[in-house]
C-alpha cells in the first residue's frame, strides 16, 4: 500500500526500519522540524528524519500542522493509509484524508495507558505485562477502534530504557502486521472499554522526585520506570543525585529519606523497608555504580 509515515523518535524509526523492508510503499515522512541544541546551537534533527535521508524519502517537517501548504502537500501524495508512530495529535482535516484510514501504534494494551507515557507508567504502576495497540484515529487521543494488540511480559529487570526497546521491535512486527490486514480488508474493530482507561501524562520533575516516605517498591518502580532518561532523583544537602538502579532488600528499618552506607554499599528508608541503590550520579557527574559512588561520596556525614 501506498503509505505516509509520521513519527519522531527512536522508537517510531525501528518501525519505520521495519516497514521499508516490506513490499508497502513509503511515499513520505512527516516528522518534527529541526532544532538547535546545546552552546554551540548545532542544528539537529529526528531520528526519523535520519532514516529518511539514508534511504532518500521525501520528508515533510511542518511546524504547524493546519499550514495550507502541507495540506496540498499531504494530499498530492494521493497515499492509500497514513501511520502515525509517537507523533504529535493530528487534527481531523489529516486523519480522514487517506481513503484507507490513518492509524496509530500506542505502546500498551489500550485502554490502559492513554497518554504520552505508556512505556514509563506501566513500570511505575508494578505492570508484570504490556504490549502494543494498532487503532484508527479518532477526534479523542488514544480512544479509536482497535484493529491489533499484542502483549508482551515485563521481566523484573526491565527498566524504560530495555522495555522501550522490547516494545519498539514487537510494534515494527505488529504495524506491518495491521498494514497487511487494512490492505486485505482482513480486520474486525473492537470498540475501547472506556471504563477499563487510565492515564499516562507526560513525565514532569514533580513525578520524577523520590518520596521516600512511600513503599520500597514504589520508588523502585518509580527508578525503573524513568531509567536511564530522563532519571528519577531526590535532593540532599541542596545538591540532586539521580538514580538508575535500585534493589528491594530485607533489612533492619531505617526511617525513611536515612541512608546507610558500607565501603560498598548504600541503603535508603522508605515507609516500609529500606531500599538498596545500585547506580547513581551526582549532580554535574557521571552515571556510576554506589561502590564507585562511595569511594569518594557519603551522604550519611
Amino acid at each position: 500500500m501506498k503509505t505516509i509515515f509520521f513519527g519522531t523518535p527512536d522508537f517510531a524509526r525501528t518501525v519505520l526500519r521495519k516497514i521499508s523492508e516490506s513490499p508497502h510503499e513509503i511515499l513520505a515522512v512527516v516528522t518534527a522540524p529541526d532544532k538547535e541544541r546545546g552552546r554551540g546551537r548545532k542544528v539537529t534533527y529526528t531520528a526519523v528524519k535520519e532514516f529518511a535521508l539514508e534511504k532518500g524519502i521525501p520528508i515533510l517537517q511542518p511546524e504547524n500542522l493546519k499550514d495550507p501548504e502541507f495540506i496540498k502537500a499531504l494530499k498530492n501524495f494521493d497515499a492509500e493509509v497514513f501511520v502515525v508512530v509517537a507523533f504529535r495529535i493530528l487534527p481531523e482535516i489529516i486523519y480522514t484524508m487517506p481513503p484507507k484510514g490513518a492509524f496509530n501504534l500506542h505502546a500498551s494494551l489500550l485502554p490502559k495507558y492513554r497518554g504520552a507515557a505508556p512505556i514509563q507508567w506501566a513500570l511505575i504502576k508494578g505492570e508484570k505485562e504490556t504490549g502494543v495497540t494498532t487503532f484508527f484515529l479518532e477526534k479523542k487521543v488514544d480512544t479509536g477502534k482497535l484493529i491489533l494488540q499484542k502483549k508482551l511480559p515485563i521481566a523484573e529487570d526491565d527498566d524504560f530504557g530495555t522495555l522501550h526497546d522490547k516494545l519498539s521491535i514487537l510494534g515494527a512486527e505488529v504495524t506491518l502486521e495491521t498494514l497487511d490486514l487494512i490492505e486485505k480488508g482482513n480486520f474486525k474493530l473492537i470498540p475501547q472499554d472506556d471504563s477499563l482507561a487510565c492515564p499516562a501524562p507526560k513525565i514532569t520533575k514533580d513525578i520524577r522526585r523520590i518520596e521516600w516516605n512511600k513503599n520500597a517498591i514504589e520508588v523502585h518502580n518509580l527508578v525503573r520506570g524513568l531509567s536511564p532518561y530522563p532519571a528519577a532523583f531526590f535532593e540532599h544537602r541542596g545538591k540532586i543525585y539521580k538514580i538508575f538502579k535500585t534493589k528491594t532488600v530485607d533489612r533492619p528499618t531505617i526511617n525513611p529519606g536515612e541512608f546507610y552506607q558500607t565501603k560498598k554499599d548504600l541503603f535508603v528508608g522508605c515507609a516500609d523497608k529500606p531500599l538498596q541503590i545500585l547506580e547513581i550520579q551526582p549532580e554535574g557527574r557521571k552515571r556510576m555504580t554506589a561502590e564507585e559512588f562511595l569511594r569518594g561520596y557519603s551522604l550519611t556525614d
